[in-house]
């Protein structure tokens, strides 16, 4: 097996990372379910157990992002939110404080106010964040920067290399979300970042049927996450590793389908005058949109749009969609719509959610792998029945 930095991307997609079974001659990675293993060390020195992610099932999954992230070490957790949380806390301790910027995931947000706060951890939520709004929230007692790119559910860009440079000058420890651009689009670490986060459960499992998290980055920076995550006990079980291995070899194909789709519905949805905005960075009307073509190589198949009516007939559109199903997740095969205001964002305080944008009329869209031309047509009728031009 020839080394994964020799390999085109999706060749990594397919076999980087595999376990493959040579005594019995299986072509995918066995399902380990066993918790319990006679041999106690494993060639690396370290114990095989389930709670430490190093059964062969969970670092097959582990070890291919790795790859195509291009990091040296990689951990898959039990959700995304398993993997900020283990991100945050392998740096930041009692008395330190982190800069982010302000328009997060509502878990994120949510998990800033009700965690971070308590265990005496400060934040400062940056908005427009780019590196010098970023830079000016640094203090002496900042050990991190954390953004979110794009971010959900807005689609603003924030310059990768940028954050990351300014982080290197100021000591700084930089994350970032990167599961709505996936490591087909965006490789943050090759821009200089530190730590790299998904939610596995939206585009690298891609199927919508199951829930994980991963964190990506240099050997000794992983060590810290892992530990942290091995202490909370954040552990994937080895089936849905199983499963996300499986929807990782098909990673690039389905994310050139994304970006393709992504962008032809994006441009009708901007041409529709009931449609008050469309966030797309690959739209030239996007603020990010010099950024993200320098930094992305695909726009990705995440969009989120204001419709220029009332809360009543944004509610009927969606009921009337067809094709399209409303549902809370994202990076699936299948077009899903939702209102992240009562959704991703329904914990977030209501006048701290309008002060970011996230209205009660902005629809959330994650565009599947259908043929775009029924997906269109699908939000056409439905708008058309809804009374918006």
């Amino acid at each position: 097996m020839m080394e994964t930095s020799r390999m085109g991307e999706h060749t990594r997609c397919v076999r980087a990372g595999e376990r493959l079974d040579r005594g019995v001659g299986g072509v995918t990675t066995p399902l380990h379910t066993a918790s319990a293993y006679m041999a106690c060390e494993d060639v690396e020195g370290t114990y095989r157990y389930p709670r430490y992610g190093n059964i062969p099932t969970q670092m097959a999954p582990a070890d291919k992002l790795a790859a195509l992230e291009g990091g040296q070490a990689a951990m898959v957790m039990a959700s995304g939110m398993a993997a900020i949380s283990s991100a945050l806390l392998s740096v930041l301790n009692a008395g330190d404080h982190a800069v982010l910027q302000a328009d997060l995931y509502g878990g994120t947000h949510r998990f800033l106010l009700a965690e971070l706060s308590r265990l005496g951890i400060g934040c400062t939520l940056v908005a427009d964040a780019d590196p010098a709004r970023l830079e000016a929230a640094v203090t002496p007692q900042t050990r991190a920067v954390y953004v979110e790119t794009p971010s959900n559910p807005l689609l603003r860009v924030v310059d990768l290399e940028g954050v990351a440079a300014m982080a290197r000058r100021r000591g700084l420890v930089s994350m970032v979300d990167n599961t709505f651009a996936s490591p087909i689009n965006q490789k943050p670490l090759a821009l200089g970042f530190d730590l790299v986060i998904h939610s596995g459960t939206k585009y690298l499992n891609g199927h919508s049927d199951l829930n994980c998290g991963a964190v990506v980055g240099a050997a000794a920076r992983m060590a810290s996450v892992r530990e942290r995550a091995v202490n909370f006990g954040g552990t994937l079980n080895t089936y849905d590793c199983f499963l996300l291995e499986r929807g990782m070899k098909t990673l690039a194909l389905r994310m050139a389908k994304h970006n393709e789709n992504a962008m032809a519905v994006a441009e009708f949805l901007a041409a529709r005058p009931g449609v008050a905005a469309v966030h797309y960075p690959g739209l030239p009307s996007h603020p990010g949109h010099d950024v993200a073509r320098r930094q992305m190589r695909g726009f990705g198949g995440m969009l989120s749009f204001e419709l220029a009516c009332a809360p009543e007939a944004a509610r009927a559109f969606v009921d009337g969609l067809e094709l399209a199903l409303e549902a809370v997740s994202l990076g699936g095969v299948e077009t899903l719509v939702c209102f992240p205001a009562v959704t991703s964002h329904a914990k977030m305080p209501r006048e701290d959610r309008l002060a970011i944008g996230v209205t009660d009329t902005l629809v959330r869209l994650s565009v599947g792998c259908e043929d775009a031309d029924d997906i269109i047509a699908d939000f056409r009728r439905a708008m058309d029945a809804a009374g918006i031009a």
